[in-house]
């Protein structure tokens, strides 16, 4: 993206930081760089106002542990949060498929059934362990795929990210304005896959059940999978250290024969099933910072 009159004094300090953040972990070799980051987040991340979001989130999540319990989920889930952004520098040379890579992916043949098909795939995940290693799953199988991101507020930081994500293939679209849209209809048109998280409140969406309290939750990959009579087809990631096992579930049924007053709700209460699974299996590799549940739930649930 070219540097326009909406980059400020601002955005360039904040990207003077950024890239010496990227020079200062993309000199360390990566195991040493994931644990140093580790080390950064879990003591910072603990002073900011999200860990009282997290906190709040793990109360409702898991009403039967204890608070002790809890913390350590919350401290955890910074640590890995803190290796997330400390592997990013190392991305672009780390291989899916290469003998004695860092990533295992399980059922990958199923990716290779999609590239074959010719007619693609909308992909749904969340934010567990490291988001990243998932797009470097598909793209490097390799599945032509559009892949949706929230762009970074900075333009100049946003710019530096996705030269790293195209670096490893990943094929990019906004998910911002009618335009994120427009794109993954017209990939999915072509026979491309498409990649979209599916863990995040959107006012927009559908109310499901989510650890037994209702949220909004998008709907618009049911939508699309239905419309092109393609999968929609889950993934999940899990790590362990700097080495990651990603996983290509079963498809997720879309009941294609029912009309969409019935399919979608039932398709959205499996997605957040589907993704609350994964969280309790390991709890402290989501993204507990965000502002996934309604206050009411918060409320409902006394954890306000």
């Amino acid at each position: 993206m070219a540097i326009s009159t909406k980059v400020t004094f601002q955005h360039r300090i904040e990207d003077f930081g950024f890239a010496a953040y990227m020079r200062h972990f993309g000199r360390m070799p990566l195991d040493r760089a994931s644990a140093a980051g580790a080390d950064w987040l879990v003591r910072l991340g603990p002073l900011s106002t999200a860990h009282r979001t997290a906190l709040r989130n793990l109360r409702l999540a898991f009403p039967n542990e204890t608070e002790a319990w809890r913390a350590e989920v919350a401290k955890a889930m910074w640590a890995g949060i803190g290796r997330t952004v400390a592997e990013m520098p190392h991305l672009p040379q780390i291989n899916a498929y290469r003998e004695g890579s860092r990533i295992t992916v399980e059922n990958a043949e199923r990716l290779d059934a999609i590239r074959e098909s010719g007619k693609g795939a909308v992909f749904i995940s969340g934010h567990f362990a490291n988001w990243e290693l998932m797009p470097i799953a598909i793209a490097q199988r390799p599945v032509p795929c559009q892949m949706t991101y929230r762009p970074a507020n900075n333009p100049l930081i946003d710019d530096r990210i996705m030269e790293i994500r195209r670096s490893y293939g990943a094929k990019l679209q906004s998910a911002k304005g009618v335009e994120g849209g427009v794109g993954l209809i017209r990939a999915l048109k072509k026979g491309w896959s498409v990649a979209l998280m599916n863990d995040q409140k959107y006012n927009e969406g559908i109310r499901a059940p989510f650890f037994g309290y209702d949220c909004m939750t998008a709907d618009g990959p049911t939508r699309l999978a239905r419309r092109f009579a393609v999968p929609l087809q889950p993934m999940s990631v899990k790590r362990t250290g700097a080495r990651f096992h990603a996983v290509v579930h079963e498809p997720l049924p879309v009941d294609a024969d029912q009309p969409d007053e019935i399919a979608l709700p039932a398709s959205i209460a499996r997605i957040n099933a589907f993704m609350e699974a994964r969280i309790r299996e390991a709890p402290e590799q989501w993204f507990w910072v965000h502002n996934r549940w309604p206050k009411e739930a918060w409320v409902q649930a006394g954890v306000m």
